[in-house]
């Protein structure tokens, strides 16, 4: 099969509304799949024939949008940060099936228990260190932390 009969048979594809077609013959095998967007071309040859075949060319690619919407700014600076105090998987709770430690809007007092950090199969209780009001969650549950990042945002009282 040459590259006109590859482009001929690509056309012939997309205008039959086929999303797959697989061809083999006795040294040469071609699958092309649509999914009525660009045409994918998936061809594998001998070592010996694949000087006689001329590589296609790509498909265009879309374009993303450039244009993004900016948030508007918080003013974070009022707020305390608490940060993780060593690198391992952050957990709001003590289990799946209990209760977080704390939610966003949840009165905290220093020394209370506001989130569990594992590190090498150990589960350490990270303790507030300030009085406040939990005003954000910075880290989803079940992912993983560094020393120093940033875990909660709290208006001190």
């Amino acid at each position: 099969m040459d590259i006109k009969q590859i482009q001929e048979l690509i056309k012939f594809v997309s205008r039959s509304g086929v999303n797959e077609v697989a061809i083999e013959q006795e040294n040469f095998k071609i699958t092309i799949k649509t999914n009525q967007a660009p045409t994918y071309v998936q061809a594998t040859v001998p070592a010996q024939i694949a000087p006689a075949v001329a590589p296609t060319a790509a498909a265009p690619q879309p374009v993303a949008p450039t244009e993004t919407k900016s948030a508007p700014v918080e003013d974070t600076s009022k707020y305390i940060t608490i940060k993780s105090p060593m690198i391992g998987t952050f957990y709001r709770s003590a289990s799946p099936d209990k209760p977080s430690f704390a939610n966003v809007g949840d009165e905290i007092t220093a020394g209370k228990v506001i989130c569990i950090i594992e590190a090498m199969k150990l589960f350490n209780e990270i303790e507030s260190e300030v009085s406040g009001k939990i005003v954000k969650v910075l880290v989803d549950n079940a992912s993983p932390v560094e020393y120093d990042q940033p875990l909660f945002l709290v208006e001190p009282v």
